[in-house]
């Protein structure tokens, strides 16, 4: 048996370019190109009839666009990033890279070994969950507002 991947549902009608409304009817087909299954869908408007070639075909009700809250990254993503500007040591992005490191020691993809202090200012001393260096970040003593502040640069503001 092999398992198929179907992209869902898609925004534009494949026939008119315009946008499939939430609620109407939906007619989908399913074309193999190339050895790949491709899903196209067309409001009833755009319908005339299924393509040639296709494998398969359906009504169905577009569904309600779904609200996200907040964009997930990945963790790998979020370390790279982090590196770089580790890499960078640019003082203008200390704030954010001390908020990024935060996020990286929540997702478990930083520990902390502990704190140093170097010339009167505390850091954060860091190593990747994966063997990754040894990482010094300064302490920069944010207040909350200042952390979401930061934290909605990298994920985007969160919903009401």
């Amino acid at each position: 048996m092999q398992d198929y991947n179907v992209k869902p549902i898609g925004r534009i009608c494949a026939g008119t370019g315009q946008e499939l409304v939430p609620g109407s009817l939906c007619h989908s087909v399913l074309v193999e190109k190339n050895g790949e299954l491709h899903r196209f869908d067309y409001s009833e408007a755009g319908w005339a009839q299924p393509p040639e070639g296709f494998l398969a075909h359906w009504r169905c009700e577009v569904p309600a666009a779904v609200a996200t809250t907040k964009k997930n990254f990945d963790p790998d993503e979020l370390m790279r990033q982090f590196e770089q500007l580790y890499e960078e040591a640019s003082p203008a992005q200390d704030k954010f890279r001390y908020v990024l490191a935060l996020l990286l020691l929540k997702r478990r993809r930083l520990k902390l070994e502990g704190t140093k202090n170097v010339d009167d200012q505390e850091f954060l001393e860091l190593n990747g969950a994966r063997g990754e260096g040894t990482f010094l970040i300064l302490d920069q003593n944010l207040d909350d507002a200042e952390v979401t502040q930061l934290q909605e640069a990298i994920f985007g503001p969160k919903a009401a």
